[in-house]
């Protein structure tokens, strides 16, 4: 199932696993880095719920980057290596 979640989401995990550059990463970056994309999830509910009795469709922009933003930190999370979670946070030795 894994290997499939990965061919479906490469686009998003090549871009983070991409060089050959040295890094180091701690077991919590990737449980920070879940805990980040849950709770961006869950304020990208918060706002839509909040934006539905909005007549602009301009409530909506957040709604959508912190969807991606949710999206992308939960890809590289749960399926990214250690090389993804590194590049994200910035760690290079």
């Amino acid at each position: 199932m894994k290997k499939l979640l990965r061919k479906l989401f490469a686009p998003i995990l090549t871009v983070f696993e991409a060089g050959d550059e040295s890094y180091s990463v701690k077991p919590l970056n990737r449980k920070i880095l879940i805990v980040i994309g849950v709770l961006f999830l869950g304020l990208a509910s918060v706002v839509a719920y909040l934006a539905l009795d909005m007549e602009d469709a301009g409530f909506m922009i957040p709604v959508v980057v912190f969807c991606i933003v949710s999206l992308v930190t939960l890809v590289v999370g749960f399926l990214g290596t250690d090389r993804a979670v590194a590049k994200i946070w910035g760690n290079r030795q």
